[in-house]
């Protein structure tokens, strides 16, 4: 994993594990990597493991069974959804608003590109 100078490393990796929660690598109710697992695959300190996993735990996301390990909550998926919907909307659409303003973008415009960018992806 490639850590960039954006945002704090447990933030990172915190969005590493939302996204394999999106892609349904990882399903409601199904163990994740542990700590050390995370650490060594990842090559941070454990500490930082463990600051995202308790992040995610404040957010509902994930939770502890002692001894056991961390797994995904029932309702993980949807609050996944909901973390990340919450920062798209406050983070990255003013950037995109300004941008389109900048650019004198329309939502026609903005459309036509979304259409073409879906049907590439398609061919992908």
């Amino acid at each position: 994993m490639e850590f960039g100078d954006n945002n704090a490393i447990y933030l990172q990796i915190a969005d590493h594990f939302c996204e394999n929660i999106l892609l349904q690598k990882w399903n409601p109710g199904e163990r994740i990597p542990s700590v050390r697992e995370m650490a060594v695959n990842i090559e941070v300190n454990p500490n930082t493991v463990l600051r995202t996993f308790n992040y995610l735990q404040e957010k509902g996301i994930i939770y502890n069974k002692r001894g056991i390990g961390y797994f995904v909550s029932d309702d993980g998926l949807q609050k996944t959804r909901d973390l990340r919907k919450e920062a798209f909307v406050s983070q990255e659409l003013p950037k995109f608003f300004k941008a389109m303003n900048l650019l004198n973008l329309t939502m026609e415009d903005v459309n036509a590109y979304y259409l073409q960018f879906v049907n590439i992806s398609k061919t992908i």
